[in-house]
């Protein structure tokens, strides 16, 4: 049995079960989760090993590689220059980029990049890891890459090369890269261990992520954990929208090297603890305890959280919703409720608000499972949350 550390507030104990529950039924290593209600911390549970493959306990300081939950963080850097005067949603990306209007992109709208619709989740020629986190190949590339359908008309991840379509929208309005913009203007207000570009001096924070399988037979009940064999047989497929769109870089970067922890790829290589995803999401929706002051206005609240794409999605090959950079409650991404919004972490971490229930939730884990939008251990943690609620 993992000894499973930490705190729960009165009536939060569900979440400590499942917590629990998940290192003994479904394949738990080492993970952390912590929960704010209206911005008080009301849940702080880690366990397990810092290493997926090493016998180091895992520390409440312990941070991780959180994948795509990394795109809910970097969402709203473009949604906060929104709201400060500073980038029209409705304005044609070449405004601030001229060099993405080429190859049938003039009508692009910033929009359209925040909310998987602008058409290009794949590279015809993909990019080696070295060139993905250069700063340079990736924006050049994307900029004159066709788009695989008509902007702005159809929804499709956009999995890898999110991380140079907003990465270098920010760079060009505000002169900075977008992880220092988070750093100054987000983690550190708030008191974030959370790090687009993993500085030297934090490297020893992050443990070390892996696949793991999960027990057979295992799951959260009505989550389908086996995908749909139109969903495998993409995957399979080279040619598809789908195996090419996650293989934009190619090969697959080690996510352990610290190079690439240091990269600034807000598409994938965030680094961060579950106390610090969770709080994040809580300034988001309102203030926090020890001072953290609120993100969003409501309008901006309300622009991230507005549906923007749904339906098929033409590169993960399920019905997906997104506001402007988050996924919202849905089928393929199940979360609190239906104003939820928020962004998980392809094989486990997840990242979310409610604001009608003041929820935000950070889950992050070193065992990678073999799911894109919906992590059983994650989803155990959801339905827990909505269990205390509940009474």
């Amino acid at each position: 049995m993992t000894d499973v550390q930490g705190t729960v507030a009165d009536g939060f104990e569900p979440v400590r079960d499942a917590f629990a529950d998940n290192f003994a039924r479904r394949g738990e290593r080492g993970a952390a989760v912590v929960v704010h209600r209206d911005g008080r911390k009301v849940v702080d549970l880690w366990g397990g090993t810092r290493d997926v493959d090493g016998g180091t306990p895992w520390t409440p300081d312990t941070a991780q590689i959180v994948r795509s939950a990394t795109k809910g963080v970097a969402a709203a850097v473009p949604l906060l220059l929104h709201q400060r005067g500073q980038v029209d949603l409705d304005a044609p990306v070449g405004t601030y980029w001229p060099e993405f209007k080429a190859a049938g992109k003039e009508r692009v709208l910033v929009r359209h990049l925040l909310a998987h619709r602008a058409g290009v989740p794949v590279l015809d020629t993909p990019l080696t890891p070295e060139q993905a986190r250069d700063g340079v190949s990736g924006p050049r590339a994307v900029a004159a890459q066709a788009p695989a359908w008509e902007p702005g008309t159809d929804h499709g991840y956009h999995a890898q090369t999110y991380s140079w379509t907003v990465g270098e929208l920010v760079r060009r309005v505000t002169g900075r890269d977008i992880g220092a913009w988070i750093a100054d203007e987000i983690a550190a207000p708030l008191g974030l261990d959370l790090w687009l570009g993993l500085p030297e001096t934090e490297q020893h924070r992050a443990g070390r992520i892996g696949d793991v399988e999960p027990p057979a037979g295992t799951g959260t009940p009505g989550l389908r954990v086996r995908p749909k064999r139109a969903v495998s047989d993409a995957y399979r497929d080279p040619a598809s929208l789908t195996r090419r769109a996650f293989a934009a870089i190619d090969p697959l970067p080690d996510e352990n090297d610290p190079a690439y922890r240091a990269a600034v790829l807000p598409a994938s290589a965030g680094v961060a603890t579950a106390e610090a995803l969770s709080r994040f999401y809580a300034a988001l929706i309102g203030d926090v305890e020890d001072g953290g002051r609120r993100l969003f206005a409501p309008a901006t609240l309300t622009l991230a959280r507005s549906e923007e794409s749904a339906g098929p999605d033409r590169v993960l090959i399920a019905n997906t919703r997104f506001g402007l950079g988050y996924m919202l409650h849905g089928p393929a991404s199940p979360l609190l409720a239906a104003g939820s919004f928020g962004h998980p972490g392809r094989g486990g971490s997840l990242g979310f608000a409610d604001p009608e229930s003041g929820i935000s939730l950070g889950y992050v884990t070193n065992g990678m499972q073999k799911n894109v939008t919906a992590d059983p251990r994650a989803q155990a943690l959801v339905r827990a949350v909505a269990r205390a609620l509940a009474g």
